[in-house]
């Protein structure tokens, strides 16, 4: 019997996949599991309107990455640390700082994972953080720390 998965199933296949199945595999665990359903014209029209929709949705995501670089081109955020002798840190601007200023000055919301250069920001002078915004599309962030005594 033939059959599209709607999750992926060990042994068998991956989600939106057609596989040939036996009869008694598909109605007594498939089916009664609704990891699949039977291939017919409605559900091969279903299937590819959820890869045509997947595929714009990957598409747009993309586009939006794309936009947001621009957008980051433009920032710099300022960030003020308390500094001690030989103008060291007390402690350092961590990333979730820069996600927090982001989104309250600009509006932007980043996930604090997405940011490629992980390390701490734990000197005086400017940065340049790197964000992975999607897959192959990566952005820049500037950053510039001053001291107070």
């Amino acid at each position: 019997m033939e059959v599209i998965l709607l999750a992926d199933v060990k042994n068998v296949g991956k989600k939106n996949q057609t596989v040939n199945v036996s009869d008694g595999f598909a109605n007594n665990f498939l089916f009664k599991k609704h990891l699949a359903v039977p291939v017919s014209k409605k559900s091969v029209e279903i299937l590819e309107n959820q890869k045509e929709n997947a595929r714009i949705a990957e598409e747009n995501a993309r586009n939006n990455a794309i936009k947001l670089v621009e957008t980051l081109k433009g920032i710099t955020l300022e960030f003020t640390a308390k500094v001690g002798k030989d103008s060291k840190l007390f402690g350092s601007i961590s990333l979730k700082q820069v996600e927090e200023e982001m989104k309250a000055k600009h509006n932007i919301i980043i996930d604090k994972r997405k940011f490629i250069d992980k390390g701490p920001l734990d000197m005086l002078g400017a940065y340049r953080l790197r964000i992975e915004l999607y897959k192959g599309v990566v952005g820049e962030v500037n950053v510039h720390i001053s001291g107070k005594e």
